[in-house]
């Protein structure tokens, strides 16, 4: 069995707000094993992203605080890092793939530009050295006639090849986890196919851990090895990846699936979850999908539920797991 490489433990992010303060992260707890793919599913607002955030060290500041919990990256705890060694650990030891590439590469400098300043930070080499370097990472992320578009700004290239410098750039100073942030949102479905294929491939090369933040379950079904599910700043559900489409338990697991279309079935209106996500600085007080969920009990109203053990490595916050109210 590969060691966990991150783990998350009741992790709290808050923000501070005039009109109360936003739970975007309340409560999580999960780990990410060598060379393991965890997907991190839900709505959006969920907070998949501001978890990453967190992780990270990045979380928007002055309102933003994390409030309690520990983030233990191979063993040592990252919430007692100061700037400088959390500036060490993003890039080297965990670095992210934003879901935008246009905004997260400076459309004032060339790419190879952008490259060279990651590579610098690990480097004594010469220009030329890091040179070849930045030409050898672009053809690793399959981008043609790599010496020449280390000339290009982002403006003049596709959203596909945007996306892979992006990722050459996440792969230059090798990091042990990559967190990727819907990084195929803006990709058409062929760039799509081909971008998963390459994370893969790079993944068996560098033996590097993924966190695959999406909601999009197709991509789940071919990048993960474990899924954890979200919902109003907690974890509801995990399991093994095919456990969870062959067995989910939460009711809003099987409603996210239930959401996805049967091309084989010939339906007058998509399936839907009815209802709205709660606002995170007014949750409720027992489970937050209570409002939406077809299953609710009174217990749900009053207590948000503990987690239970619903199979092997799989487990699910719901009460009607509890006893004779188990399905």
């Amino acid at each position: 069995m590969n060691s966990s490489i991150l783990k998350i433990e009741d992790l709290k992010t808050h923000f501070f707000t005039r009109t109360g303060v936003v739970k975007a992260v309340d409560g999580i707890s999960f780990e990410i094993k060598e060379g393991e793919t965890l997907g991190l599913v839900g709505e959006s607002g969920s907070g998949k992203s501001m978890t990453a955030w967190s992780i990270l060290g990045l979380v928007p500041k002055p309102a933003g605080r994390i409030v309690g919990g520990r983030i233990l990256f191979k063993g040592e705890n990252l919430l007692d890092k100061d700037e400088s060694e959390m500036r060490e650990i993003r890039g080297k030891g965990i670095c992210m793939v934003m879901q935008d590439p246009l905004t997260s590469l400076n459309p004032v400098f060339n790419v190879g530009n952008q490259i060279l300043e990651s590579l610098n930070m690990d480097s004594n080499d010469s220009k030329e050295s890091l040179r070849k370097r930045a030409i050898s990472l672009l053809a690793s992320v399959r981008i043609p006639a790599p010496d020449t578009r280390l000339s290009a700004y982002p403006h003049e290239m596709s959203g596909g090849m945007r996306q892979r410098v992006v990722g050459a750039i996440a792969i230059s100073r090798s990091p042990s986890i990559l967190i990727a942030d819907e990084p195929t949102t803006s990709l058409d479905a062929t760039i799509q196919l081909q971008y998963l294929r390459l994370l893969k491939e790079i993944q068996a090369e560098t033996g590097a851990a993924i966190l695959f933040i999406t909601h999009d379950f197709g991509v789940v079904a071919r990048m993960c090895d474990r899924v954890a599910v979200m919902y109003a700043g907690r974890i509801v559900e995990q399991a093994d990846v095919l456990e969870l489409f062959d067995n989910p338990k939460h009711p809003y697991t099987k409603a996210l699936l239930n959401s996805v279309p049967d091309l084989d079935e010939d339906l007058e209106f998509l399936p839907s979850i009815e209802g709205q996500p709660p606002m995170l600085d007014d949750l409720p007080q027992g489970c937050a999908f209570a409002p939406r969920c077809p299953q609710v009990m009174d217990k749900c109203l009053e207590q948000y539920p503990i987690e239970f053990v619903v199979g092997q490595g799989h487990v699910s916050n719901c009460w009607r797991h509890d006893g004779a109210d188990s399905d």
